[in-house]
């Protein structure tokens, strides 16, 4: 008897308008249970609509004086609904403060922790003045990738983005939760969909990228969900896709 496992992803598509949000904007299908969970090979995930749903609403007022795209209530939503207990970002002097404010919203909905990786002591000072002002705070950690990722293990949550130079180097040094990760890239180009995933994944790594896709978020937003560690395996599963076609929930099963 073949094994199989299976994990449902949240509907994937822009934020929507507050006034139209409900518990279950992020994941149509009703439950008889808070959360739904989500299974891989050694991975097991709960998507709680009800958390992402706070966490977008808290955002949305909280952003309100950005005036910025919808981004930030997107990718806070999305790290409150995995319930993520390490958020970690990039952000370089000079960058847009709304995504990292939306981060520190969703840190608060599901008691983890929040760490963001700048460059140098004036992107510290910098980011840690405008989220004061936003009356929001998170971890600061000042470093090159080498030195600051060695030290942040088990990330289920990474952002990074794509005008960093770094940002694959962030990527390949992440020490991801042997659960699996979301990890998202910001302002990225819809026409190398998927290269930065495929190079991310070393070959003969037990990671896989069980899924990726790129939404048209902001300036451009990269998505892909990678596997709990030894996902990836020869032992010839395969996973099939399907979709409920009454409630447009994405499923992923593994045989």
């Amino acid at each position: 008897m073949s094994t199989v496992s299976v994990f449902t992803l949240p509907l994937s598509r822009p934020p929507i308008p507050p006034h139209k949000l409900n518990p279950h904007s992020l994941s149509k299908h009703k439950h008889k249970h808070k959360h739904k969970h989500i299974a891989t090979q050694e991975m097991k995930l709960a998507w709680s609509p009800e958390r992402a749903s706070k966490a977008y609403i808290d955002t949305v007022q909280s952003c309100q004086v950005f005036r910025e795209s919808g981004v930030a209530e997107f990718i806070s939503a999305m790290a409150a609904g995995w319930n993520s207990q390490l958020i970690v970002e990039t952000w370089s002097q000079g960058g847009l403060i709304a995504t990292s404010v939306g981060l520190a919203v969703a840190r608060s909905h599901t008691c983890g922790r929040h760490v963001c990786v700048v460059p140098d002591e004036r992107a510290r000072s910098e980011y840690a003045e405008r989220m004061g002002e936003a009356g929001v705070t998170a971890e600061i950690v000042v470093g090159e990738p080498e030195e600051v990722m060695e030290g942040l293990v088990g990330v289920d949550f990474l952002v990074v983005d794509s005008r960093r130079k770094d940002f694959t180097r962030v990527l390949r040094l992440a020490k991801l939760s042997n659960k699996g990760a979301v990890l998202l890239c910001k302002n990225a180009n819809s026409n190398s969909k998927g290269f930065i995933w495929r190079s991310l994944v070393a070959k003969g790594s037990s990671r896989r990228v069980v899924r990726s896709a790129f939404l048209p978020v902001g300036k451009g937003l990269d998505m892909a969900h990678v596997s709990a560690s030894g996902g990836n395996n020869s032992s010839g599963h395969r996973w099939i896709k399907h979709v409920d076609q009454h409630s447009g929930d994405v499923h992923f099963i593994r045989r």
